[in-house]
């Protein structure tokens, strides 16, 4: 899949470069943002075309490779919406831009602006690479109804966390909902669905997918959630203070405000999220997760989600290479190391 990405990455950056040699920062970007990423919803597609007993072929892993663009473009848009500034240990888009045109004055709109069109541009190539991956038309027409459905839902559960995102404090059953929209079905749901669906699969491998889909993808966001308050920065290519920094609607935050004493909560709703907080208070934050028990539960959610997970699997026959790499894929995701 790599060599599917690298060669559009060469052909798209040549016809860049021939309307104008200024678009080079655009060409390194682009480059850039298709180095790096688990590769997991493009892995979650390929085995599901394969669980709908598919032969490994170039159109499939051609189809799994749109599936990395549709996340590059997410992961860019996502970065200016939450002004992350590094991502697998890599300036953000918007970052690296903002590095490039420092010298220009143009303050923090413009680089923002820049990258806000890359996102649009990884977003149009996903839709050009899948078309042409080489599978039947037939096969990809019938696949339509699931784009459709996987980026409302997507947009859907980024939309409910931005606005839940700021002041008020959070509810345990408001971010698994982010949860399950932003990152459920987006990451392990829709990409099997969309795979089995190329393939042909049979209306109960797509329900069991379901039945796996939706509580790995919420243990993988829970796992998320603890990389991104817990996690070493030098392991996990981000930092640890932006989702406490922002305010993030976390169910380890939720918890933690459901667990604390109202002086502890009335601390908590100081400082999250506003202006000036710091590593002393993350510090404290942390803390607080700790004695409460509120971390404990999340590792308790995420050890259920899971097994619900592992459980899905054995409900619909599958290859035996197919079921091992799904329940492979589904342990490392949900177990990620801090």
């Amino acid at each position: 899949m790599d060599d599917h990405l690298l060669r559009l990455v060469e052909r798209e950056s040549a016809q860049l470069l021939k309307v104008s040699t200024e678009l080079s920062p655009l060409c390194d970007q682009l480059r850039g943002s298709l180095e790096q990423g688990k590769r997991l919803r493009a892995a979650f597609l390929y085995w599901g075309w394969r669980a709908a007993g598919q032969p490994d072929c170039d159109g499939i892993i051609g189809a799994a490779a749109a599936m990395e663009l549709v996340h590059a473009a997410a992961c860019t848009h996502d970065d200016i919406i939450d002004d992350s500034r590094v991502r697998h240990g890599m300036p953000t888009a918007h970052a690296a831009f903002a590095d490039r045109t420092a010298g220009l004055g143009q303050g923090r709109d413009r680089p923002v602006a820049l990258a806000m069109m890359l996102g649009d541009l990884l977003m149009g190539y996903a839709g050009q690479v899948f078309a042409t991956c080489g599978l039947p038309g037939a096969f990809i027409a019938r696949t339509v109804p699931l784009w459709s459905a996987l980026l409302r839902e997507t947009v859907a559960g980024q939309f409910l966390e931005v606005l839940r995102t700021g002041d008020a404090v959070p509810q345990v059953a408001e971010s698994l909902e982010v949860a399950r929209y932003k990152t459920a079905k987006y990451t392990v749901e829709r990409p099997l669905h969309l795979g089995a669906t190329l393939g042909g699969g049979s209306e109960r491998l797509l329900t069991a997918f379901t039945a796996f889909g939706l509580p790995l993808g919420e243990a993988f966001q829970l796992r998320d959630d603890m990389l991104g308050t817990f996690g070493d920065p030098a392991l996990t290519g981000k930092p640890n203070l932006d989702d406490l920094r922002d305010g993030k609607p976390t169910a380890l935050m939720a918890l933690t405000a459901s667990l604390v004493s109202e002086d502890d909560r009335r601390t908590l709703t100081k400082t999250v999220g506003r202006p000036g907080f710091d590593e002393g208070d993350a510090a404290h934050v942390r803390s607080l997760m700790e004695s409460s028990g509120a971390r404990r539960k999340v590792e308790d959610m995420i050890t259920e989600r899971l097994a619900l997970a592992h459980r899905a699997l054995d409900s619909v026959p599958l290859p035996h290479a197919t079921y091992t790499a799904l329940r492979d894929l589904a342990t490392s995701s949900a177990n990620r190391p801090l």
